[in-house]
């Protein structure tokens, strides 16, 4: 029977079923902490309440339970909100940053790495949670392959540790050293693949001989078999001797755990001389490519071909390897380009809306003027009589971001779309977001037919936009409705203007598209 929440005597408290779950965690139990962290969440104190939260997203990522990862990202977020407190945002951004790559949204998994980096930062008096929050960090810079950060933040992980007097044994991370030792055998240099693996090795028979082996995690302890049994599979069968492969492959329930089991029996079959069973095993195995990443694979298959003699083959599955594990710096080097060009996006629309300073007249999420400044805008330029197009621009496929990826990415999306507005007006136009996911673009002095130049500038900016960098699988686009504001015939309020924009928008979404 699971015991209450209350605090009276007899009872578990709530703060002292939290260090179970964190003990049920580090053991690779997540059922069991995710069960016990959803009844936490209606804890009366808010500490434990936030705490929860991210305890849960941690169980639901090591269950690889992806289709829960959005809702609960922003469920913990939310807490957060009311408990501001920078270590609980530093690894709840870490936690993020994991499940959007998971979804293959690079600049968003960039973007909260950054963000953790800064809230972790920012912590003046550390505890677990921001020691473990460098721990999240540093396995997120691995999975995305900036390795050097990853050993920083590692080694911070333990700085925190040591000082509040956290077990060393507890921030043994092998995992982040195989993937850099991995990566570099998939780009060509397995001299400093076999190097790396061997410290791995050795640092795992030293640990046996200390006696403190058995107090590392056991997805840890899987990661060193795994090293050991692919330091064999290349060759080095009497340097990974000493260290029991099976044995170790066969720690931890956590999807990562299943996906090591998997490849290193494919590493024991090369090593065995057995490639023939290696590479059939390769035909029916299914791993996550964040684990050891998505060249592993087809390396481990130009290894099983140079085994039976096949050069061809194994030539033909080696350059795979080295073009998959090429392709994510390729991404890497993209997001920065894009990145450079929205962060100016951003810097013109700050300029831009400066315009508009004040609490009151501004959106804060876009930084964009908002519908009370649109008002004023607009009754102030009928009242000069002055006339404009006024265009209703709702975004397609918006809801489906939410529901897919959160609305932490739906805020990203929207922050994007600003800028992109931004971006394509002209010299005295103006954007304000009216609500929702919905903006509106004011024109003045314009004629319909340049109105409809300016929609097919937005319509193409808004496509043309990489949407599978930030919201894979839930591409964006826009519809534009115009109505006329001031002058002959033109409404004299935005509500009217916007009535009927907003119809004609409507109209438009059920007019079949040019492909």
């Amino acid at each position: 029977m699971t015991p209450a929440l209350d605090g009276r005597p007899g009872l578990t408290r709530p703060d002292t079923l939290l260090s179970s779950v964190e003990g049920m965690l580090f053991d690779d139990r997540a059922e069991e902490a995710l069960a016990v962290s959803r009844r936490l969440v209606h804890a009366d104190d808010l500490r434990v309440r936030v705490d929860a939260r991210i305890f849960g997203l941690v169980a639901l990522i090591n269950l690889d339970r992806a289709d829960e990862y959005a809702a609960a990202v922003d469920a913990a977020f939310e807490a957060a909100r009311q408990y501001p407190e920078p270590g609980r945002y530093g690894r709840l951004h870490a936690l993020a940053a994991v499940t959007a790559y998971r979804f293959g949204s690079l600049e968003r998994c960039v973007t909260h790495m950054v963000r953790s980096a800064q809230a972790l930062n920012a912590v003046e008096l550390t505890d677990s949670m921001a020691a473990w929050g460098w721990h999240n960090l540093a396995i997120a810079y691995s999975y995305t392959g900036f390795h050097g950060y990853a050993l920083s933040a590692i080694e911070k992980a333990r700085e925190v540790a040591d000082a509040i007097g956290l077990p060393a044994s507890d921030f043994v991370s092998p995992g982040i050293r195989l993937r850099l030792a991995l990566s570099l055998d998939q780009r060509g240099d397995t001299d400093g693949c076999q190097r790396i693996l061997r410290d791995l090795v050795q640092d795992a028979k030293q640990k046996i001989a200390d006696g403190v082996f058995d107090k590392i995690r056991p997805i840890n302890r899987t990661n060193y078999g795994y090293a050991a049994a692919r330091l064999a599979a290349l060759g080095f069968r009497r340097a990974a001797e000493g260290v029991d492969c099976r044995a170790l492959l066969g720690n931890g329930t956590s999807r990562r755990a299943a996906d090591l089991r998997s490849l290193g029996a494919v590493c024991l079959a090369i090593a065995a001389g057995r490639p023939i069973e290696a590479a059939a095993r390769l035909e029916s195995v299914i791993v996550s490519d964040e684990t050891l990443g998505a060249a592993e694979a087809p390396r481990l298959r130009a290894l099983a071909y140079l085994a039976t003699g096949d050069h061809a083959a194994a030539y033909a599955a080696d350059r795979q390897a080295f073009r998959v594990a090429c392709a994510g710096m390729e991404r890497l080097h993209d997001l920065f380009i894009d990145g450079m060009a929205a962060r100016l996006d951003h810097e013109d629309l700050h300029r831009r809306v400066q315009l508009y300073e004040g609490e009151a007249n501004t959106d804060p999420l876009t930084g964009l003027p908002n519908r009370r400044y649109l008002e004023r805008y607009v009754a102030d330029l009928v009242g000069h009589g002055k006339s404009a197009i006024l265009g209703v621009c709702d975004l397609d496929g918006f809801k489906t971001v939410n529901t897919v990826h959160g609305h932490l990415s739906g805020d990203l999306v929207l922050q994007r779309v600003a800028g992109i507005l931004n971006r394509v007006m002209r010299k005295g136009d103006f954007v304000a977001r009216y609500g929702g996911d919905e903006f509106v673009v004011l024109l003045p002095t314009t004629s319909r037919a340049e109105a409809h130049e300016i929609a097919r500038r937005i319509v193409g900016a808004v496509k043309g936009e990489d949407w599978q960098a930030l919201v894979p699988g839930t591409p964006i686009s826009v519809t534009i409705g115009w109505a006329g504001v001031g002058g002959d015939g033109g409404f004299t309020t935005v509500q009217e203007a916007f009535e009927a924009a907003d119809h004609a928008m409507l109209a438009a979404k059920t007019r079949p598209r040019a492909s």
